[in-house]
């Protein structure tokens, strides 16, 4: 089989383009607005940095792009159309919100007709609250040309795709849709990060898949800590400088055997090569956007990053970055921000890639952003499936 071609839609900081590259996907065309992001992918692919030198970036609104205009047969289309709605630091506004790209998602699928699709979003999207328009969203790209009405509520074209999806009569374009929240955690990423997959194949394929299964497992970790000690003695912590370890090494006394499956990543895994920017800033300055960020203090339910733990979700937060997130926590208890490239580290972008903007405003794209490792997971697996016959 020849070249199989993509689209990726609301790239950000190239997340799922990064993934989408390495599954063997060659972009097509990546979309988005933001100035910033698109100046971060534009000055890396003028650095012939991979997989960044062969994109063609197309900064605009999505809502005027033609996508008939793309010449030849798109194979693939993903996103991450943005999320500001449905996160559950958000407004929750959902549907009434104009930041909704889900249409265009649809869009992009009617007029391209793509193999398969994969977008992704915040596990906010499944919250009971959203329930009823989630289903909208999946009888939408299930079935891309049951077309909204001019001046048509949702809640009336949700009744005529789900009259349309119990007829049995699905004539057109449709596709077959699974959903599945994953914990980056579980595919070798050094953070907690929970994101909804949407993944779907063009019906005439008549393809069977699944989710790929979790490389990487919490009690995995534990054992090689306070079972094993391996993960002590490959960063050489001498024991008199270990955490006693509370209800991790409880839980890891009641386990039987080893587990089979790679340990979960922690922050110490992801950053210990690192200068500390804050006590080595000189050092710290060899390493391109890693640089020291003053101010960072704990709250209530806001207490950083545990070194030894994966990384608690990064954010990117309505106005930048919130007090009291993105920070290591050390084992004295103090704590500091998390430099733009260790936020990169934790969610696996290239070390060699550089960001455009502020400090908040490149982890306003880093927060946004989905890790590449476990979108590597996932696109891997679609790949492989379209290539088999």
């Amino acid at each position: 089989m020849g070249l199989m071609r993509s689209i990726e839609l609301f790239v950000g900081a190239g997340g799922l383009g990064i993934a989408a590259s390495r599954a063997g996907f060659e972009p097509a065309v990546v979309i988005d607005w933001d100035k910033w992001a698109c100046d971060t992918i534009r000055e890396n692919k003028q650095r012939g940095l991979a997989p960044f030198a062969h994109w063609n970036v197309v900064e605009c609104d999505i809502r005027g792009f033609d996508f008939a205009q793309v010449n030849g047969p798109i194979d693939l289309v993903t996103g991450g159309p943005p999320c500001q709605p449905f996160s559950l630091g958000g407004q929750h506004r959902a549907f009434l919100d104009t930041r909704d790209m889900f249409p265009q998602a649809v869009r992009a699928v009617r007029t391209l007709r793509p193999k398969a699709f994969v977008f992704e979003n915040v596990k906010g999207l499944t919250r009971a609250t959203f329930a009823s328009y989630l289903e909208y969203i999946r009888l939408q790209l299930r079935h891309p040309d049951v077309v909204a009405r001019d001046g048509e509520p949702w809640i009336g074209h949700l009744a005529r795709l789900e009259d349309f999806e119990t007829s049995g009569t699905h004539n057109g374009l449709h596709y077959n849709v699974v959903m599945r929240v994953l914990n980056a955690a579980n595919y070798g990423v050094p953070q907690r990060r929970e994101r909804v997959f949407i993944v779907g194949f063009r019906s005439d394929l008549a393809f069977d898949w699944h989710f790929p299964s979790p490389t990487n497992g919490q009690d995995a970790l534990l054992w090689s800590q306070w079972r094993s000690g391996e993960y002590w003695d490959l960063h050489r912590v001498a024991k008199r400088d270990r955490p006693e370890g509370g209800s991790g090494r409880t839980r890891a006394l009641k386990l039987s055997a080893p587990p089979m499956e790679e340990p979960w990543l922690t922050v110490r895994d992801a950053i210990s090569d690192l200068p500390d920017p804050e006590h080595a800033p000189e050092k710290a300055r060899a390493f391109h956007d890693h640089r020291f960020m003053g101010g960072a203090r704990t709250y209530a339910g806001h207490t950083g990053s545990p070194f030894d733990e994966p990384a608690k979700t990064l954010k990117a937060g309505v106005h930048g970055v919130p007090g009291g997130e993105n920070m290591l926590r050390r084992a004295d208890g103090s704590v500091r921000y998390f430099t733009v490239r260790e936020s990169a580290r934790l969610q696996t972008f290239p070390d060699e890639m550089v960001f455009h903007g502020s400090w908040t405003e490149s982890m306003r794209q880093l927060g946004n952003a989905v890790p590449s490792l476990m979108a590597e997971h996932v696109l891997t697996s679609v790949k492989r499936r379209l290539t088999q016959t």
